[in-house]
């Protein structure tokens, strides 16, 4: 750097002087805003590093600030979303809480209606089965409940009882591959054998295929299994089809509408009368009775020639037990049917027989 001063320093000291002149008449000159031209030079050469200064400084604040936000908003939004779980967890609690209180309303209702005397019973647990449609209720023999019970919802039947221990019983449901139940349809009433299938349709076997059944059309218990009520509903018809000597019928459960929960076992059943048309108002057409035949012959005015060896014969037997004092479909002696009328009316009425006579007490010694 000193070399260069002093090889240049007539160049440098032309240059400071130049400079000090223009730094003083820009002092001295003004603009035409009355602004003096070194103020005018200063500013405009400031005013880009002074920009670009803020412009750095404001981005570099404003990155801190939006980081900061951003952790707070992180924090905030992890805090909403665990409230919001919160509340979603207390919303479904309140929903269970209040379909559990519909069900027992329901189970209320329908215990107070039927006129079957039954039991409010819950499940507590269930089995593992590929087929096996099982569960367990918390009522057992201390509740009176005994093997062979039907297991019913207010919207129709679901299993019967197959064990029964001291405080809890094993119920079948009707999905199970191995139960059935006598059915009849409402409509048209048809009659079959109602079974599982293991999953959630049932099937109506043994409904011959020229009888009619409708999709939509309802069936009930018959009553016949001796173990459901009749009248109890079963289940709504989906599918029919004809087969070569049985229809193919398959229902849709109606007990597990409102799914499987509380339960009522049938402690003591009383058969209903099925709802909707009664037998005399199936639309069957029925011919009038035949009129009576002017010729026929009434059983007073027969004939003895028209009389038969078997209405001689049983004339005779009437005409014998009237004269032994017989009268036949009552508990009494037999008549002796070897005997004639007429020598039974000679023989004299037999005399009852004597009271035995009592003996005297023996004496005492």
């Amino acid at each position: 750097m000193d070399f260069i001063l002093q090889r240049y320093r007539n160049l440098t000291v032309l240059l400071v002087v130049v400079t000090a002149q223009l730094v003083l008449l820009a002092y001295q000159v003004k603009s035409g805003q009355d602004v003096r031209l070194l103020r005018v030079w200063s500013v405009t050469a400031v005013t880009p590093i002074a920009t670009v200064v803020e412009v750095v400084r404001g981005a570099t604040i404003g990155f801190f600030q939006d980081y900061f936000v951003l952790l707070n908003a992180r924090e905030e939004n992890r805090g909403l979303k665990q409230e919001l779980g919160r509340l979603k967890l207390e919303n479904q609690f309140l929903k269970t809480e209040l379909s559990t209180a519909d069900r027992a309303r329901s189970l209320a209702a329908f215990q107070q209606r039927t006129p079957s005397r039954t039991l409010a019973a819950r499940i507590i647990a269930n089995t593992t089965g590929a087929n096996a449609k099982v569960v367990f209720v918390d009522r057992g023999t201390t509740s009176g409940v005994q093997p062979g019970m039907a297991v019913v919802t207010p919207d129709g039947i679901a299993g019967k009882v197959i064990s029964v221990y001291p405080t809890a019983s094993q119920v079948m449901l009707i999905t199970d591959a191995s139960f059935a139940a006598g059915v009849t349809s409402g409509k048209h009433r048809v009659q079959g054998t109602l079974k599982g299938q293991g999953h959630g349709t049932l099937i109506v076997d043994y409904v011959p295929s020229e009888l009619k059944v409708e999709v939509g059309e309802k069936f009930f218990t018959s009553g016949d299994d001796r173990i459901f009520p009749k009248g109890l509903p079963v289940g709504e018809v989906k599918v029919v089809r004809p087969g070569r000597i049985f229809k193919e019928i398959f229902l849709a459960p109606s007990g597990f509408a409102q799914g499987l929960e509380e339960v009522l076992i049938v402690l003591q059943g009383v058969h209903q009368v099925l709802p909707g048309v009664r037998p005399d108002q199936v639309p069957y057409h029925i011919l009038p009775a035949p009129p009576d035949d002017p010729n026929a012959t009434s059983a007073s005015t027969i004939t003895e020639s028209q009389r038969t060896e078997a209405d001689r014969l049983k004339e005779h037997y009437r005409r014998l037990g009237e004269a032994q004092g017989v009268r036949f479909g009552e508990a009494g002696r037999i008549p002796d049917f070897n005997a004639t009328v007429n020598a039974v009316r000679k023989q004299p009425p037999a005399e009852p027989p004597a009271p035995p006579q009592s003996q005297p007490p023996p004496s005492q010694q």
